[in-house]
């Protein structure tokens, strides 16, 4: 199988494994469900293949991969009409959490997490960004990201694109240096990209 077939055949496993859930939580609202692909080993792994193969082939340097549970947009995805929101398994309760150590374990890097505020220990950092209706507060600890480190973010989605560019704010903080960004799941229609251009997006799937 050619290199290009074998992209599209991994990727075409992930898609299969996204389960779309019409008028849940209620109606008019479509919910993407990304637990198949990790209940699948395959698609999990292909997941993570797809990944490694890009930033391997992307960037010469990485150092770190930093995942976020930072989500607090409900609100903004049920006006627009959808809902892109994984069913987490018990035990966890992170979104960046579920693929960025994987891909963190395949380059021999470390992961760095970035939560809401308040769930971390020792000296933090921390950075307030807006939502639809209000405003959230997330932190990283002080002593996890040197200054000038390499670094990519990872998440399941990208909306509107506020929690990536709230990530991106306290990575700078941090003084490391943001190469770009790793999404599963991609809302075109709510134009998140521009919201942390000049960085690079990766997404594997778009709605």
């Amino acid at each position: 199988m050619s290199e290009t077939n074998l992209f599209e055949s991994k990727l075409e496993l992930v898609r299969s494994h996204i389960r779309s859930f019409p008028d849940f939580p209620k109606k008019g609202i479509v919910f993407r469900d990304v637990c198949p692909i990790l209940k699948n080993p395959a698609a999990l792994a292909a997941l993570t293949d797809l990944f490694e193969e890009h930033v391997r082939t992307s960037y010469q340097q990485v150092d770190l991969i930093v995942g976020e549970n930072l989500k607090g947009t409900t609100s903004v995805l049920m006006e627009h009409g959808v809902l892109m929101l994984p069913a987490v398994p018990p035990g966890l309760d992170a979104r960046g959490f579920l693929f960025g150590p994987l891909l963190a374990q395949r380059l021999g890097l470390g992961f760095v997490l970035i939560r809401k505020k308040g769930k971390l220990p020792g000296s933090t950092t921390s950075v307030t960004f807006d939502l639809e209706y209000g405003q959230a507060e997330v932190e990283i600890q002080d002593d996890v990201v040197d200054p000038g480190q390499k670094v990519l973010i990872i998440d399941d989605l990208l909306a509107t694109g506020g929690t990536l560019c709230a990530a991106w704010e306290l990575l700078k903080q941090q003084q490391a240096e943001v190469l770009g960004c790793l999404v599963v799941i991609e809302l075109l229609d709510l134009q998140g990209k521009n919201k942390v251009k000049p960085l690079p997006v990766f997404s594997l799937t778009h709605y």
